[in-house]
């Protein structure tokens, strides 16, 4: 498991991926309002037969293969290069406003997390003050438990001499 500071880091990064995914999809893929006394800036979208939606591609292919438009167009998509990119087909108005919510309902979740994983943090509920005399205090604490350990191993030394000495004064019995 990782640090409260990583996991801070990743639910900040999962935060700011949302919000890009939201600006994303509201720029490409809002319906177009229609504007009193202005031309509407929609693509034009049509159904083929097939069903599929074009953006105001009414040809259709021919049994002998494609139409005299189509075969212009694919020799002058070729002439010029990648093909241009044709604006996204908008989602209807109800797909997009509940794909809004799904979104916004996940944001709040994330800023959720984040603000557990702040309130977890350690130090917030001390004023500065109090956080310089608690480290004062464990390092007095580290520093008698270091000496401890000091004395300690000192203890250990002794007791291998001796018990080295013990060992060379024992003589095998025949």
């Amino acid at each position: 498991m990782t640090d409260r500071l990583t996991q801070l880091q990743d639910a900040i990064d999962n935060m700011l991926t949302l919000q890009f995914t939201l600006q994303i999809y509201n720029q490409t893929k809002h319906p177009y309002a229609d504007i009193p006394g202005q031309l509407s800036q929609a693509p034009k979208e049509t159904k083929t037969e097939a069903g599929q939606l074009t953006n105001g591609d009414t040809t259709t292919q021919q049994p002998n293969g494609p139409s005299q438009p189509q075969k212009q167009a694919q020799q002058q998509a070729q002439q010029e290069g990648p093909e241009e990119e044709k604006p996204p087909v908008p989602d209807t108005p109800e797909n997009f406003e509940r794909a809004l919510r799904e979104l916004a309902q996940a944001m709040v979740l994330q800023e959720q997390q984040m603000e557990v994983l702040i309130n977890s943090l350690p130090g917030l509920e001390r004023n500065e003050a109090e956080q310089v005399q608690r480290m004062k205090a464990l390092e007095a604490e580290l520093r008698e438990v270091e000496a401890e350990r000091v004395k300690a191993e000192e203890e250990r030394v002794k007791m291998l001499d001796a018990l080295g000495g013990v060992m060379v004064g024992a003589r095998r019995v025949p």
